[in-house]
């Protein structure tokens, strides 16, 4: 991509009601096709693709898969504080990152210096995680685990949208 693509690319581009009609019906269903789209808006399929073609390479959308991390045997839940010592809370950020039941990972300010998201599929899936994984990494000094009992909201697809 040459300079003024690149630039192009990353301008931010006004939503019209056509735009926000796909993208709606892309958050209900992420896998409906160019011709459905085409019919519920009464467009054509060739401007839904240009559309969405256009919101991509503006990165004003993406259209991405999520896990349901029940459906995929994960039964818990977990959000982590982190205290560091010895090593800066972005390595230890980093490391955290590589482990695969770890989904989020944020350095921040207060009672942590990381906040984390795992998930476990069963308890000694989770005593492993906490004791050996996390607990056994340099630069850990503690860990504060909380369960969640009910998830009452996990919307991974949002994003804060506003109309043009």
């Amino acid at each position: 991509m040459n300079d003024l693509a690149a630039s192009a690319a990353a301008m931010p581009i006004e939503l019209d009601d056509i735009d926000q009609g796909i993208i709606a019906l892309l958050r209900d269903d992420g896998r409906m096709s160019y011709r459905a789209i085409a019919r519920q808006l009464d467009i054509t399929e060739n401007k839904v693709r240009a559309r969405v073609r256009r919101m991509e390479e503006s990165d004003t959308m993406r259209v991405v898969a999520v896990t349901d991390i029940e459906a995929a045997g994960y039964d818990m839940l977990l959000a982590i504080g982190v205290r560091v010592e010895g090593r800066s809370p972005e390595e230890v950020a980093r490391d955290m990152a590589a482990i695969p039941e770890v989904f989020s990972v944020n350095v921040v300010v207060g009672a942590h210096d990381l906040e984390i998201l795992v998930v476990a599929r069963d308890q000694a899936a989770l005593d492993e995680l906490i004791s050996v994984q996390l607990g056994g990494m340099p630069g850990v000094r503690r860990l504060t685990p909380a369960l969640a009992l009910d998830v009452l909201k996990n919307q991974p697809d949002w994003v804060p949208f506003h109309a043009a």
